[in-house]
């Protein structure tokens, strides 16, 4: 009589092994800048949250530039913005969650001059891409199958900033949009500016200005990236050539600043590139990058008040940290290193928010972006 209650148990314990396994599993998809050998592109890789392994799935080689990504909440497409040559513009693919590979679905215009970043919506209607050289965003309507139509609206932007040697004229930099996806941040580089759209996908053209438009940040500061934290009460502004990160509460599209932070150390006098920026799932650790001469993660604690505060600083093995990615279970910081030609896996403590290195790393030419997508 005994067995039964242990046969139930050994059966629980091994669905609860396997469910486990299956809720740390995840595909990271790295978005490269093409080498001169032209053998790299998109590449998909398996990666264990437990451990920190990892290997690679598929690789996706006909494209150029393949500068940023996006993921479908529904995980059967991929978006991804080329900054020229082959598939320039804006590119939309299938995804197959069972071999981890892509497959072209059709091409369309990104709106604009260098686009650098894109997004969609969760339920698949829109996708948004910015562009850094010609200064403008645009939202592409989907298929059903997830493929670009020919419906764009294009938004020009307008104006200029301090720094007239980068800031002459208007630099999209992101199309982040809200956690209720009622909501279009962009954040522009050349005029200082987080601008702020209301997204009506029933609307023939579906973006229109919030109220207030946009909110304005320290002159010089070059808005580039934008994180919203998990209860969606804050928003945090990564200022590539300040060095710094804004913190703002944001409620029905109204961004209210109320915290700058430096990014830099003390007596640091070198060049800046401030670049991306993610916050921990359990909402506790906001993270940025600086490049230029720094060559570091900047990692700070966040408060109850959403206020920001420092909590320590990762510079070994970075180089170029264009972009970064936290896994979703909180275990592991995976650093993007540009000119390093390689991606490093950090472990992060959970409760003090620092890294430490695990010495494994993933080599890829020149990688610019990191997307994780659960495989449940």
């Amino acid at each position: 009589m005994k067995l039964i209650p242990l046969f139930v148990a050994i059966i629980i314990s091994l669905t609860t092994m396997a469910q486990s396994s299956r809720d740390t599993d995840f595909y990271l998809l790295v978005g490269t800048y093409t080498n001169e050998q032209k053998t790299n592109g998109i590449h998909v890789y398996t990666f264990n949250a437990q451990t920190g392994d990892f290997q690679e799935k598929s690789k996706m080689t006909d494209i150029t530039n393949a500068s940023f990504l996006t993921i479908s909440k529904d995980k059967k497409n991929v978006y991804a913005v080329s900054e020229g040559g082959q598939g320039k513009g804006l590119n939309a693919y299938s995804f197959d969650m069972a071999s981890g590979k892509l497959t072209f679905l059709n091409n369309g215009s990104a709106g604009g001059n260098g686009p650098c970043y894109v997004s969609v919506d969760d339920k698949k209607q829109l996708v948004f891409a910015g562009n850094y050289g010609g200064g403008s965003l645009s939202a592409t309507r989907l298929k059903e199958d997830g493929s670009l139509s020919s419906e764009t609206q294009v938004i020009q932007h307008e104006g200029s900033s301090l720094n007239k040697s980068r800031q002459d004229k208007p630099h999209v930099h992101a199309v982040v949009l809200s956690p209720d996806n009622k909501y279009l941040l962009v954040p522009d580089l050349g005029t200082d500016k987080v601008n702020v759209y209301r997204v009506d996908p029933s609307n023939t053209q579906p973006l229109s200005p919030a109220s207030p438009a946009f909110s304005t940040v320290n002159a010089g500061g070059g808005p580039r990236h934008l994180a919203f934290h998990p209860s969606g009460k804050y928003a945090y502004l990564i200022l590539e050539m300040e060095g710094a990160i804004a913190a703002f509460d944001f409620k029905n599209g109204k961004l209210e600043q109320k915290q700058t932070i430096t990014m830099l150390a003390p007596g640091f006098t070198g060049k800046v590139g401030a670049a991306d920026i993610h916050i921990s799932p359990d909402g506790k650790f906001l993270y940025g990058s600086n490049r230029g001469e720094a060559n570091e993660i900047v990692v700070y604690s966040i408060g109850k008040d959403g206020k920001l505060t420092l909590a320590g600083r990762q510079s070994s093995l970075i180089n170029t940290p264009r972009n970064f990615a936290i896994d979703p279970t909180g275990n592991f910081l995976l650093v993007g290193n540009q000119n390093g030609n390689d991606i490093a896996i950090f472990k992060r403590d959970t409760n003090t928010g620092l890294l430490t290195s695990t010495g494994k790393t993933i080599q890829v030419d020149k990688p610019v972006c990191l997307k994780f997508v659960s495989r449940k």
